[in-house]
């Protein structure tokens, strides 16, 4: 894969970048600078699940009463949490360094780091959207429910075909759709004799 610079992306199918109505949820102004950087980045299948992450996080922010401030993070999050998830090995590296040796042997699960480390490149400073887009794959704090809106979101939009219980529930009751999802993930990863990133069994542990 040819080596990109983040200082250097031209969206596709667009010469400037601005987001058009065809956009969906991210024809909000508040998103527009990242936009096209993202779809430079991101496969086409990729950028269509995070289209449906961001309808899903919005629904989910909304039906749980969060703020209009945290609702335009939920979007912003949702927007750049995958911006990495199609990077090689090597453009992972040169954003985010190994923390463990689950990351040492598969550096794809640093995506959600990358990711944050990349959207800070791009200007995005609010600690709480950088933390929910490195929280989407392992888990978030107590607390966190921007980056707990776009957790259930990642892990329910419906073009996954699962848990669509996680994202019934997450309508009435973000934090017991979150537990239902941290919990689901582990008991899969057991089950599979998978390796466990250590802060996915944190947040694991916390649950309890």
């Amino acid at each position: 894969m040819t080596q990109r610079s983040d200082l250097d992306i031209t969206p596709r199918g667009s010469s400037n970048g601005a987001p058009s109505a065809a956009e969906g949820p991210f024809s909000s102004s508040a998103v527009a600078p990242y936009l096209g950087r993202v779809k430079a980045l991101v496969s086409p299948e990729r950028f269509e699940h995070i289209r449906r992450v961001a309808v899903l996080a919005q629904q989910i922010a909304a039906s749980n009463g969060f703020s209009s401030e945290d609702q335009d993070r939920v979007l912003l999050a949702a927007l750049l949490h995958d911006a990495a998830r199609d990077m090689s090995d090597a453009e992972l590296l040169s954003l985010a360094q190994p923390q463990n040796e689950v990351e040492e042997g598969h550096p794809l699960a640093m995506h959600g780091r990358a990711a944050s480390r990349l959207a800070a490149r791009w200007g995005v400073q609010d600690p709480v959207v950088l933390g929910a887009i490195e929280g989407h794959v392992f888990g978030v704090h107590a607390g966190d429910h921007v980056g707990a809106a776009v957790y259930v979101a990642d892990v329910s939009e419906p073009g996954r075909g699962v848990n669509d219980d996680v994202r019934e529930l997450a309508m009435v009751d973000l934090w017991d759709a979150y537990a239902r999802a941290v919990r689901r993930k582990v008991e899969y990863l057991r089950r599979e004799g998978k390796e466990i990133h250590p802060a996915t069994l944190r947040a694991y542990e916390a649950l309890t």
